[in-house]
């Protein structure tokens, strides 16, 4: 029975590193849960710096990434840091999560009793990156995975009415019977804008892919991919996937 346990504790490790090196990307963001600026204490640049040391090539949420990380969500492991202090210790895990939110790894506890907020959060965070094994281990191999080819959240497709494109360098404004699409060049991009509707926007920011960009309305920030006669938009939604049609041609 011992050696049962044994075998199977073995064979799960091996299953786990093996999910793991599926993963070229990882994704940190700019600002934890638990402080109000980005880079508090310098700890998602040291959680940035420890993940390309595993071997991860490593992008904060809000980055201009290039193109191959941005045109998939499953390609990627998303890390977040968890906070768990008291009045005497400064405590934090590291988190790892997919593309469907679902926690996949979670580090040992790092703790620190040092009085300094720096020193202390600096580390915790450290001594829970270094007994994180799982990371540790990380040896990129290609599979459908790291492509994006599977795992992908099902997508809900909203489709607009579509529109008429008469003339792309002047940027008119673009009718239907229901839309009005106004579309400005910005200096990092386009803003898009509903003359009927004005509540709806859509800011285009500029990637190293001129067919990709990062949209931003009041939905929500996500991808913006330009197709022959199209775009796709698309950004999650209470934890599910969104993808939006939008026909209009820039």
């Amino acid at each position: 029975m011992k050696k049962f346990l044994i075998l199977f504790l073995l064979l799960s490790s091996v299953g786990f590193a093996q999910n793991f090196n599926s993963y070229k990307y990882a994704m940190v963001p700019a600002k934890f849960s638990f402080f109000r600026e980005e880079n508090t204490y310098n700890l998602n640049m040291l959680t940035k710096m420890y993940l390309q040391k595993y071997g991860y090539e490593t992008y904060y949420n809000n980055d201009v990434a290039p193109d191959e990380f941005v045109i998939s969500n499953c390609n990627k492991i998303y890390i977040d840091v968890l906070e768990n202090n008291n009045t005497f210790t400064t405590k934090l895990k590291v988190v790892v999560k997919d593309c469907k939110g679902t926690i996949i790894a979670t580090s040992e506890e790092g703790t620190s009793r040092e009085k300094e907020y720096e020193v202390a959060y600096n580390l915790a965070l450290r001594m829970a990156f270094d007994n994180f094994g799982i990371l540790k281990t990380h040896k990129f191999q290609q599979t459908e995975k790291s492509l994006g080819l599977i795992g992908e959240p099902a997508q809900n497709i909203q489709q607009e009415a579509p529109v008429k494109i008469e003339d792309k360098i002047n940027f008119p404004a673009y009718n239907s019977s229901e839309w009005t699409y106004v579309v400005k060049s910005e200096i990092n991009g386009y803003m898009i804008t509903d003359s009927a509707n004005p509540k709806f926007y859509l800011q285009l920011l500029k990637t190293n892919n001129p067919l990709i960009f990062i949209g931003k309305s009041e939905r929500g920030n996500g991808v913006v991919t330009l197709k022959k006669d199209h775009m796709i938009y698309e950004y999650y939604e209470n934890n599910m996937l969104i993808s939006m049609q939008l026909m209009v041609k820039i």
